[in-house]
């Protein structure tokens, strides 16, 4: 049976992601792109940086609106410790999703791990969050040889993330094609209304919303619709997980996430170790990416349950 949401996100794409390949994504008097280039898979034409070198990988993916500069500082950070990767999730950004990717849980997976592929990467901390955690957790399901650890933020279990969309996402979102028409259309609208609810009510966001609304004013995807329609196909116990080493970043000031527990990641991934952070609000690693590094490379999550 034909998607025709998952089509139409890849049209509606289309356009903007071959402009963004022909010439280097434009710069802004205070936005400048990073270094990356496109990696063709069948998933998607993926937009990627990548620091190079021999040093244990760490791979990371914005979570939309935010783009690969949001990361900008945290990629400086983590580079004397890391080969660095950092990519659009298809859809998101400027990577520009196939026609028949549907934001599945499986599509997804294959995505990562066909990047992973092209680009050399035999084992990797996948340091992903909120929905694109889903996508960390099934390459692990079905690639446990190629993941160190997962490194989660504001993510929780799938049916407690249903459960978010119900309070968040406007119904229409959750309708194929008129939902992809409307993401589009009103792509710099829910990107400046999501920062004032997912940030700290201390926290400027118009840091956030400058870096992505330049994205966006240059073509770039986000394929909101597309995610919400994709979680919401998946069976209940579709993130199950067992084995792999996880951790988990909550940030309690994220208003959108009121109601959402912090230990509910624990019904999917029961061996978690989550951390909660009384001062950060969606995006840990951004909000305070100094104190990210130092977690990681001390490895002193603490365990909140």
């Amino acid at each position: 049976m034909a998607n025709w949401g998952a089509w139409l996100d890849a049209r509606l794409s289309a356009g903007a992601v071959r402009r963004a390949r022909s010439a280097a994504l434009a710069s802004s008097e205070t936005t400048a792109a990073l270094p990356t280039r496109w990696v063709d898979t069948a998933q998607a034409s993926i937009r990627v940086f990548d620091s190079g070198g021999d040093k244990p990988c760490i791979v990371l993916s914005p979570d939309g609106p935010n783009v690969i500069e949001h990361y900008r500082e945290l990629i400086a950070l983590l580079a004397p410790h890391y080969r660095v990767v950092c990519f659009d999730m298809p859809g998101f950004g400027f990577s520009g999703p196939a026609s028949a990717y549907d934001h599945s849980l499986q599509r997804g997976a294959s995505a990562i791990l066909e990047l992973f592929d092209q680009l050399g990467i035999v084992k990797a901390t996948l340091a992903l969050s909120c929905a694109n955690g889903f996508y960390a957790i099934r390459v692990a399901q079905i690639a446990p040889q190629r993941v160190e650890r997962l490194l989660l933020s504001q993510t929780p279990s799938l049916e407690a993330m249903r459960r978010w969309t119900d309070r968040v996402v406007p119904g229409v979102l959750k309708v194929p094609v008129l939902g992809q028409l409307l993401s589009r259309v009103f792509r710099q609208k829910m990107a400046a209304a999501w920062y004032r609810i997912a940030l700290p009510k201390a926290t400027p966001a118009e840091p956030f919303h400058r870096v992505s609304s330049h994205a966006l004013r240059c073509g770039g995807c986000f394929s909101l619709a597309g995610v919400v329609q994709g979680l919401l196909r998946e069976p209940a116990d579709a993130a199950r997980l067992q084995g792999i080493p996880c951790s988990v970043l909550w940030g309690t000031q994220d208003r959108s996430h009121r109601f959402t527990q912090p230990l509910a990641i624990l019904d999917d991934v029961p061996h978690a170790r989550v951390t909660v952070l009384e001062d950060c609000g969606h995006f840990p690693d951004l909000e305070n990416p100094k104190r990210f590094v130092q977690t990681i490379l001390q490895g002193d999550l603490v365990d909140s349950r």
